[in-house]
């Protein structure tokens, strides 16, 4: 997987947080507050939003949603996590120092059965840091998980409980490759703690990026990565419903629900999935190894734009990936990739200039920031040397880059 790419949204991540703190003092943080603790009434729930079939179709519809529950529910599970934080009061509006208190923060998130041997695949944001971690069944079994293997980089993680295998579902898997919008989503998962709940619609986006590492304090304005391939879809998506899965009306696994874009914290109608081919090529390492390591180029970079192909002495109509910044002793620097090395005014905004730009790698076109992203990982192995082709000052030139291994965010 790439290094990073400049990119600013809001992106939520699906697991809903409680903080209850020593003494028994307990309120709701993160997104969204309060929910949790409401009663649930038909007030504060609504109606998924799915397909609008024509009367004649209409039942055949209806018996497709109702069989896929029925497959694939009792393959989803509840993920509950505590972890110990220390001093989580500090530099709160109460001004509360907080000394050595620590407080209890319950997570809630989900997961689905990967195998018979007990392995469950949820997303690394829900387990991390966990000191204990909780599974219940759509049955009511409620049991103790272990993890075995997370990569943040693909926001990824494998827990494992001790149940007899006559009580696992795995999950069928779907081919991502093969995804297209406008086809039927379908999610379920525990959105908000209500456990169960399936809601319906289609895929409305393809090859997104999405950053993982935002929420990271020890990053300190680090590097952000990017995870390649991610589906978009308008299916309704909400916190808890992190590790869950968004399957194809065969009730096969197209993803993993992972992260909402919302100014509500909310369901905003724009729903974030990893694609089930890499959830497929990540999750055997995890169970293996307990990782997952990615190949690295070590570069930042942003996809050309007219605007900024011209402010680079480029023909505005010139496709590839300007690199910004290089890591430092990185597979590209190693190499003698350059990163840019100053800014112009574009639009009152300002914008990198003279660095490479990558066009190709191994002879496969790089049009976009997200081409890059996706030939890396699924094309790619660490050790691995690629032969990028970049334009440097008006000449095309072809650079032998060996790649690393991608660090944690």
């Amino acid at each position: 997987m790439l290094s990073t790419k400049r990119i600013s949204i809001g992106i939520i991540l699906l697991s809903t947080f409680l903080l209850a703190a020593c003494g028994g003092i307990s309120s709701s943080v993160g997104v969204p507050a309060g929910l949790l603790s409401a009663p649930v009434t038909t007030s504060n729930i609504t109606v998924a939003q799915g397909l609008n079939p024509t009367a004649g179709s209409l039942a055949a519809y209806q018996s497709t949603l109702e069989q896929v529950y029925e497959q694939v529910n009792p393959s989803v599970v509840n993920v509950e996590v505590v972890a110990t934080v220390n001093n989580p009061f500090s530099g709160t509006p109460f001004g509360f120092s907080g000394g050595n208190a620590q407080a209890q923060q319950r997570a809630l998130g989900s997961g689905f059965v990967w195998d018979d041997q007990g392995h469950i695949v949820t997303n690394n944001h829900v387990i991390d840091g966990a000191d204990k971690i909780t599974v219940t069944f759509a049955d009511g079994t409620t049991t103790t998980a272990k993890l075995v293997g997370a990569d943040p980089n693909s926001d990824l993680a494998v827990i494992q409980v001790n149940v007899p295998s006559s009580s696992l579902h795995p999950v069928q898997l779907a081919d991502s490759a093969q995804v297209k919008v406008g086809q039927v989503a379908i999610a379920i998962g525990n959105p908000f703690g209500l456990s169960g709940t399936m809601t319906a619609g289609i895929i409305s986006g393809l090859e997104r990026s999405l950053p993982v590492g935002l929420d990271n304090p020890n990053s300190q304005g680090g590097p952000v990565y990017t995870i390649p391939d991610i589906i978009q879809t308008d299916a309704s998506i909400n916190p808890g419903n992190s590790g869950g899965v968004l399957v194809d009306d065969q009730g096969q696994l197209i993803g993993v629900t992972a992260a909402i874009e919302s100014p509500s914290n909310a369901n905003a109608g724009i729903g974030f999935v990893i694609p089930a081919n890499i959830v497929q090529k990540v999750t055997p390492s995890l169970i293996k190894t307990g990782k997952y390591e990615h190949p690295w180029l070590g570069i930042s970079g942003t996809s050309l734009t007219p605007d900024l192909a011209k402010a680079n002495k480029l023909d505005e109509t010139q496709q590839g990936v300007l690199i910004v910044d290089i890591a430092n002793n990185g597979p590209a620097a190693k190499a003698g990739l350059h990163g840019s090395d100053s800014q112009v005014d574009i639009n009152g905004q300002p914008a990198p200039v003279g660095g490479d730009v990558i066009v190709a790698i191994d002879g496969q076109p790089v049009n976009h920031f997200e081409d890059m992203g996706s030939y890396l990982f699924e094309s790619t192995q660490v050790g691995q040397t690629v032969t990028v082709t970049i334009l440097r000052d008006g000449s095309q030139k072809d650079i032998q880059v060996k790649l690393g291994v991608l660090p944690n965010p």
